[in-house]
């Protein structure tokens, strides 16, 4: 490479030179910089990155989920009663080393049925705690993505059953529950030079059974005993952020989720909810301060489904690294 640049400019005249060296330095003032390039992350799919050791993620988010109607098993959808189901989700995240991270997920929610007693208080749901483990980094040139293997546990925190005349109480699902998850990202630059950061997540949750005592998330009345074991969960998500400027990102997911069926039984019932899959689209717009702080506002709506709720849930998140 070095002797063709050699040979061309012996071969070139003073002004061709000049003219070539401007548009050289116009295509490289075009080509957005990563370190130009401040991201919040899209609504749904998260980072595969390691935060640096000893540097910590806060990232509140705030929603509302707000049934819209329910998928039959052929795909149309039945106006179900207006609720507003409350909630937040934080993720508290910390770098031990390059490669390794940790974090727990807490839960808080309120129900408003709307059509009946809503929850008595706010309620603490579930709590996930998870490892992060990285295997691959993006670098620029090359077609191999950013990687990490990530293994979550979450614990059975919130209130699930014994619920009484206020099922809204119930806002846990009573059941540990282990999710299996690669993430992957990578980076495209745009033909007008701006980046194009993509995500793609994978996951599988796997969990067991819990007793149930009456009336519960399961749906289950007063005086039941027996035994519920929620389906497992698969779901993939593709996601992109495409920066505008340094501080304002467009951003999209694209979702599928596939649930198992869950199973119910005792006191002389033995049901199972059947099997069920949506398609769900998650646009959002990000405001980035700098590198280290930004806050993201959006919705997910579900646009198909069979045996499902579709939900349409405004979020609304802020994302801090100290």
């Amino acid at each position: 490479m070095k002797r063709y640049a050699a040979r061309a400019m012996r071969s070139t005249n003073i002004p061709a030179t000049l003219l070539l060296l401007g548009v050289s330095v116009a295509n490289a003032a075009s080509t957005q910089s990563r370190d130009d390039a401040w991201w919040t992350g899209p609504l749904l799919a998260a980072s595969p990155g390691t935060l640096t050791p000893g540097h910590f993620l806060i990232e509140p988010y705030l929603f509302d989920a707000i049934p819209q109607g329910h998928y039959d098993n052929d795909g149309n959808r039945r106006p179900v009663p207006h609720a507003n189901n409350f909630g937040s989700q934080s993720y508290l995240l910390y770098g031990l080393t390059d490669k390794v991270g940790v974090g727990l997920i807490p839960r808080f929610a309120y129900n408003d049925l709307g059509e009946g007693r809503g929850s008595s208080k706010v309620g603490m749901g579930d709590v996930t705690v998870q490892a992060q483990y990285g295997l691959t980094q993006f670098h620029e040139g090359s077609w191999i993505p950013t990687t990490a293997f990530v293994l979550q546990e979450t614990l059975p925190i919130g209130k699930y059953d014994q619920l009484g005349d206020r099922p809204a109480n119930g806002v846990g699902a009573g059941a540990y529950s282990t999710n299996l998850a690669l993430y992957s990202q990578y980076f495209f630059w745009m033909p007008n030079g701006r980046i194009l950061r993509t995500r793609f997540d994978v996951s599988y949750s796997i969990s067991g059974s819990t007793g149930v005592r009456d009336v519960s998330v399961y749906g289950t009345e007063e005086g039941f005993r027996g035994r519920a074991r929620p389906g497992n969960v698969t779901v993939a998500d593709a996601a992109g952020e495409y920066s505008l400027t340094s501080n304002w990102v467009l951003a999209m997911d694209v979702v599928y989720e596939h649930d198992g069926s869950t199973h119910v039984y005792g006191s002389g019932l033995n049901v199972s909810s059947g099997t069920a899959h949506t398609w769900s689209l998650a646009p959002a717009i990000e405001y980035n301060f700098n590198s280290r702080v930004g806050i993201i506002a959006g919705a997910k709506f579900t646009v198909a489904g069979r045996n499902a709720t579709a939900v349409v849930i405004p979020v609304a998140a802020v994302n801090i690294v100290i």
